[in-house]
């Protein structure tokens, strides 16, 4: 279904205590300082572009449900505006979820973190595809799994990256590790010598051989264990044999492993 919007409604003037937020806004951070700023801006200008909301109906009567335009919703009440410019769409709440994203990703005001969130609670809440999503949103499926990729990293990554400025790009470069606490302190060595895109992708790179090459090492040295046994176990039975006793020995693969039985045959009684 794609996102149709009809404005059977011209621009209203709408008091900000009527406007609720929207409950699928991606944003999350709304820095004071910038808003403050915006809010004193507005004092002098006013709002320059209308809020975009939808129409519902409460207890109370009627309300309105934010898509675009929270930063300017929040610093206007600041500025102690009593009203707000508003254009106001007929649409479904899906709708004004996808818009919510859409007006954000526009913008580029969300962080990509942000965005995967968004990305990830469309896809659930409305059971789309990720192809299905990407039209509606006009990306790319790819561009939809990328983002979701960087779920992967906990919250407490999530922000430590942001708080050091570093990119999605260095993001992507550390989810290659797969293990949490290799990740982990790889962040932090990135953060405290400032690494910039590329020597983060070498310096995962280098981490991502020495484990090939540590691995290698250990399969190697099984298999010449394993070898060393053989020959001391097949010494033994030669030794056994050369003593007069009939041994032998048989070798089975299984899933799990080898199976070796050892049988020593005994001495038959004399007639």
């Amino acid at each position: 279904m794609e996102c149709t919007v009809t404005t059977k409604s011209a621009e209203e003037e709408i008091d900000p205590a009527l406007i609720l937020p929207n409950p699928a806004q991606p944003r999350r951070d709304f820095p004071e300082d910038e808003l403050y700023q915006l809010a004193d801006s507005i004092r002098r200008y006013g709002i320059l572009q209308p809020l975009t909301v939808r129409r519902r109906y409460g207890d109370s009567g009627v309300l309105y449900e934010l898509i675009a335009g929270e930063r300017r919703l929040r610093a206007a009440v600041i500025a102690g505006l009593g009203r707000v410019p508003c254009r106001v769409l007929h649409i479904s709440a899906e709708q004004s979820a996808e818009l919510a994203i859409i007006e954000n990703i526009q913008r580029r005001d969300l962080t990509p973190f942000e965005e995967a969130t968004a990305i990830s609670l469309l896809l659930q809440q409305y059971g789309v595809t990720q192809e299905e999503l990407g039209e509606r949103l006009s990306v790319s499926q790819s561009y939809i799994a990328n983002k979701l990729r960087l779920l992967r990293l906990s919250e407490d990554e999530q922000q430590d990256l942001l708080a050091a400025g570093l990119t999605e790009r260095h993001a992507r470069a550390l989810l290659r590790l797969s293990d949490p606490k290799r990740r982990r302190a790889a962040l932090n060595h990135v953060i405290a010598k400032n690494f910039n895109v590329a020597q983060t992708e070498h310096y995962v790179e280098e981490l991502l051989a020495r484990e090939a090459g540590t691995k290698r090492k250990s399969v190697k040295g099984s298999i010449a264990d394993l070898r060393l046994f053989y020959n001391s176990l097949n010494r033994a039975l030669h030794i056994m044999r050369g003593a007069g006793m009939q041994t032998g020995c048989e070798k089975k693969e299984t899933e799990d492993g080898v199976e070796l039985t050892i049988f020593i045959r005994k001495k038959q009684p004399h007639a």
